[in-house]
């Protein structure tokens, strides 16, 4: 009894630590259920990390088709190989879902994959992982390897099914197109991201929007029997059609490939258009690359044809003709002094090609059919510095197309004092992108109408097939009329078929081509100077076919070839103009002329007139009157009288008085084998190309039979030797 009272307060103390204990607790079960957190963490968040999965379902990267509905880039089924190594994934022991054996496991894996069976154990034998991976060696694999490794039969060994971007035609346009790869973001997600060209640029509309699920698992994240499964569907990217045709694209890349191999350039570039619509239908560059496995990226990330700029040569003559023919300057007929040109206050002049020399007073269409310098510097004081500046602008120099590709250049118009005027006009210290060349040079092919390159053919839904977005022809100028664009294609159709013109190289049997050559100068990195050497130009080709309706427009550009003795730069340059040409106009289904007829002239019979008289009628009727001796009267002539002649064809004349030679430096063969024949002397030819000196002095009479020796030369060749003399100005031809 006596103790009951101190019991009592125990008791009662007990009791009230054990109320306190649940009232806290009660406080505390309550404070949970109303607010849901516990330790500044909400309980419902915690639960969905353990029990909801929640998956990305990945948007399908729209495809990459060209003109004509053929793929380019595609998505496809790659595999990742994963390695299970934790051991509570197996329910049964007979049937293990972990690697039981490293070791074994290894050395099966060793034959699929680019690893060493030691590297393959080290990754296998780690204590405390789950899963492991074996980085890029792993990845991307084939169904077909895939399949390979499961017949195996592999305790631990899955797979996870991906998307990888596809390029089936290898290396194919690949500056243009570009490449994509997967990528890992911050949050651990790894994304398909377009890295370059038409990939990155059009990333958003190709990519389209991923998609999830969400489901409740159990401890082991599988799905709960009866669960609610939440998806939220992808939408995949849509689908974009090139203007690229892959028939013509393969003609470029196969020809290219081919000059690579032979005179291993530095860069290469060329573009095929059509002038009608400004679609480009095959662009291509070198070096290069493969999208799939990158291989040769390295050398070269840039689009040279959209990011590049660079001097154009002789190219740039064919828009500097039609502006001198659009302002009624041009008169192929008249004559002009070839050789040097001088610029005011500036002592040393301006030079034709071949030293300076020139070929003594010429008619100005063969001044054109020579690439001569002296010409178009005459035709800029005809035309005007504000109005050839007007031209520049209205050709699209200066600034960039819009053709809607990545980090596009605009290139630079030089045309501040005098010197840089008239070098501009032969293409000179101005510089281009070849898209600029082929968005000027569609004015000419398309009857003065220029129209603007584009490479985006279409944008299409893949679900429904709704075109989204379509690009249309748009003209992006009218720098000439029709009738200037008519007459400026006749005379560039002359460069090629003509004896005289620097374009012989790129004529293409049954078809009438027209267009200009160039040999544009490179200023060395490091002294800032122009490179010096017969190889040392970016040589290049800019022509139309066929010349009466342009179909197509093919510029070809060839940095730096290593050539033979014997070549010349227009070599590797037509062994790629001349088969894309020809095998696309055949493709497109543009038949051959069985005889292509070149405008001719019929001449008349001089024989009796006075000298006076007879060249009056030779140039009356288109031809180039050459005197042979010191007479009064015209004994005889070659071509004979009634023959068919191209226009500014030279027509030799033999007078009656002693014979005497003319200056023949700068003719072709065939015109000094007319003097020869018509002086009854021996020739003897030494070298190719034009003449160059020759061993009987103009005006000195010759007896008959006498020997004749005439040296020939290349423009390249009568270039590299003139090179100390020539003031900085490019042998354009």
């Amino acid at each position: 009894m006596k103790k009951r009272p101190s019991m009592n307060i125990g008791a009662a103390i007990l009791f009230g630590i054990f109320g306190l204990l649940f009232f806290v607790l009660m406080v505390r079960f309550v404070t949970i259920q109303v607010t849901g957190e516990a330790e500044g963490k909400v309980l419902a968040s915690q639960a969905a990390k353990k029990y909801i999965k929640s998956h990305i379902l990945e948007a399908h990267r729209g495809t990459i088709f060209d003109g004509k509905g053929e793929v380019i880039a595609e998505d496809t089924s790659a595999y990742t190989l994963v390695a299970v190594l934790n051991p509570s994934i197996t329910s049964d022991p007979k049937k293990p879902k972990h690697v039981t054996d490293p070791r074994k496991t290894a050395k099966a894996l060793a034959p699929y994959l680019d690893l060493k069976e030691s590297e393959i154990y080290e990754r296998l034998n780690q204590d405390g992982k789950y899963q492991v991976e074996f980085g890029s060696a792993g990845r991307d694999l084939s169904h077909q390897m895939m399949l390979e490794i499961k017949e195996e039969n592999i305790p631990g060994i899955t797979f996870r099914k991906e998307a990888k971007r596809f390029y089936p035609n290898g290396s194919f346009a690949p500056h243009l197109i570009g490449f994509a790869q997967k990528t890992t973001g911050d949050n651990g997600d790894s994304k398909t991201v377009g890295k370059m060209g038409v990939e990155a640029s059009f990333d958003d509309v190709l990519s389209g929007k991923d998609g999830s699920v969400e489901y409740k698992s159990d401890v082991w994240g599988y799905l709960l029997p009866n669960a609610d499964e939440h998806v939220t569907a992808p939408q995949d990217g849509d689908d974009i059609y090139l203007t690229i045709d892959k028939k013509i694209q393969t003609f470029l890349e196969e020809a290219m490939n081919e000059v690579q191999k032979k005179y291993k350039p530095k860069k290469m570039f060329a573009i095929v258009s059509d002038p009608k619509t400004g679609k480009i239908l095959a662009m291509s560059q070198r070096p290069t690359f493969h999208p799939d496995s990158r291989d040769g990226l390295l050398d070269n990330w840039t689009n040279i044809i959209v990011e590049d700029t660079y001097e154009p040569g002789s190219t740039m003559k064919s828009f500097s003709l039609a502006a001198a023919v659009n302002e009624g300057k041009f008169n192929p007929n008249e004559l002009y002094e070839s050789g040097k040109f001088y610029v005011e206050n500036v002592p040393n002049p301006i030079r034709d090609h071949n030293g300076g020399e020139g070929w003594g007073t010429i008619s100005y269409l063969e001044g054109v059919q020579r690439s001569s310098n002296v010409a178009f510097a005459n035709l800029l004081d005809k035309i005007g510095y504000k109005k050839y500046e007007d031209y520049l602008h209205e050709f699209g120099f200066g600034k960039a197309t819009d053709v809607g590709l990545p980090n596009e250049a605009s290139g630079s118009i030089l045309y501040h004092y005098p010197i840089e005027k008239y070098t501009t006009i032969f293409g000179q210290g101005t510089t281009v992108t070849p898209l600029q060349m082929i968005q000027a040079e569609s004015a000419i092919a398309n009857n003065g109408e220029m129209m603007k390159p584009y490479v985006i053919s279409k944008i299409v839904d893949p679900n429904s097939k709704k075109v989204i977005k379509e690009t249309k022809p748009e003209v992006a100028g009218k720098p000439i009329s029709k009738e200037t664009a008519e007459k400026t294609r006749e005379y560039l159709e002359t460069t090629v078929s003509s004896e005289n013109g620097t374009g012989t190289r790129f004529a293409i049997e049954g078809y009438r081509v027209g267009g200009k050559s160039g040999s544009g100068q490179i200023p060395d990195p490091e002294t800032g100077q122009y490179m010096r050497g017969k190889e040392n130009y970016l040589f290049s080709f800019m022509g139309m076919a066929p010349i009466e309706d342009p179909e197509l427009i093919v510029y070809v550009g060839v940095q730096q070839p290593e050539l033979e003795p014997s070549e010349i730069g227009s070599d590797p340059v037509s062994a790629i103009f001349r088969p894309v040409m020809q095998n696309s106009l055949k493709y497109l289904n543009i038949k051959p002329q069985e005889k292509v007829s070149l405008k001719k002239l019929t001449l008349p019979d001089t024989k009796e007139m006075s000298i006076d008289e007879a060249k009056k009628a030779l140039k009356a009727s288109g031809a180039l009157p050459v005197v042979v001796g010191n007479g009064s009267e015209v004994v005889k002539q070659l071509p004979q009288a009634g023959s068919d002649i191209l226009q500014g064809e030279r027509v030799v004349i033999k007078t009656d008085g002693d014979t005497t030679l003319p200056n023949m430096e700068g003719w072709s063969v065939r015109d000094v084998f007319k003097v020869a024949n018509l002086a009854g002397l021996k020739i003897n030819m030494v070298g190719n190309g034009y003449a160059v000196s020759q061993n009987i002095q103009p005006g000195v009479p010759v007896e008959k039979e006498e020997p004749l020796v005439v040296n020939f030369s290349t423009p390249e060749e009568q270039v590299q030797q003139d090179e100390d003399e020539n003031t900085g100005e490019p042998p354009l031809n």
